[in-house]
């Protein structure tokens, strides 16, 4: 399917709400549009995410990619962390998510980042696509504590 990737904006604010609450109800959480709508604001209003669409011809919006950035301390480089990644139902298995990530792969090598890192659930089908992009399974084991 043909769709052009952009940087998400204020301007997309309501939009990006709609299908990021969509990503959130894929992950058993409840859908609060207007929860998705104040979390997204901050993220552009602090700087502090990027997010870039797929947007069809006729304006809408099929996927969506949210990067986070941190450091890596053993290169001293900026690292970008692929934290969410969904594409509409209807049109999955098109491309569109495969544009995504070549997008915030392109997006991160020009940033000067020393790699683009993310994690996923051990039954996620998406991981074919990961490997095959050329994304490989970490050494590292990862652990999260729950506050």
């Amino acid at each position: 399917m043909k769709c052009r990737i952009t940087e998400g904006t204020l301007e997309h604010l309501d939009d990006i709400a709609l299908i990021f609450d969509q990503y959130r109800v894929f992950y058993n959480a409840a859908s609060d549009i207007s929860s998705c709508k104040q979390f997204l604001q901050e993220r552009f209003s602090q700087k502090d995410s990027k997010i870039f669409i797929a947007v069809s011809d006729t304006a809408n919006i099929l996927g969506f990619t949210q990067l986070y950035p941190t450091f890596s301390s053993v290169s001293m480089k900026r690292v970008w962390i692929l934290n969410d990644l969904f594409v509409r139902a209807e049109v999955r298995k098109s491309g569109i998510g495969k544009s995504l990530i070549e997008h915030a792969i392109a997006f991160a090598k020009k940033d000067g980042a020393v790699r683009l890192s993310l994690s996923t659930a051990q039954d996620n089908p998406a991981q074919f696509l990961y490997e095959a992009i050329g994304f490989k399974q970490s050494g590292f084991k990862f652990y999260n504590y729950s506050l």
